[in-house]
């Protein structure tokens, strides 16, 4: 996966009806893959390079990028996703990234109709509680 949001295309998931195409870009796969991971008990944040200065001043500015730290390609109505993510500490690693994986490929294929072929999870760091 070259970028962020592999050629940031839009992508026809139905074309069949009366009143016309629906279409789903990249960013919005993106989006539903990074709020479905961080709904994840033990998933502290995401992380990893946002891909846009567009997206760096607005996370610089305290506003969250919802798509940070997803990376998608699409091919033939089928996603591959990686994510990076931060941990909480003192969470079984195996355990969070399963949860993760199986939550964001159920969020993708519920609310879009397309398939996810691979959801990989790169654990970035592990968040100490703060006292």
């Amino acid at each position: 996966m070259s970028n962020e949001h592999e050629n940031s295309a839009d992508y026809t998931i139905y074309e069949t009806g009366k009143l016309g195409q629906v279409k789903i870009s990249n960013e919005v796969i993106a989006v539903i893959a990074g709020i479905a991971a961080m709904e994840t008990d033990g998933v502290a944040s995401m992380t990893g390079n946002s891909g846009s200065l567009q997206k760096d001043i607005i996370s610089r500015l305290g506003m969250k990028v919802l798509s940070k730290g997803v990376r998608i390609a699409v091919e033939d109505c089928s996603v591959k996703v990686e994510l990076s993510v931060i941990l909480d500490y003192g969470c079984s690693i195996p355990e969070v990234t399963k949860a993760v994986q199986d939550r964001v490929k159920n969020a993708i294929e519920s609310m879009t109709g397309l398939k996810v072929h691979s959801v990989n999870v790169q654990v970035m760091d592990v968040k100490l509680e703060e006292e």
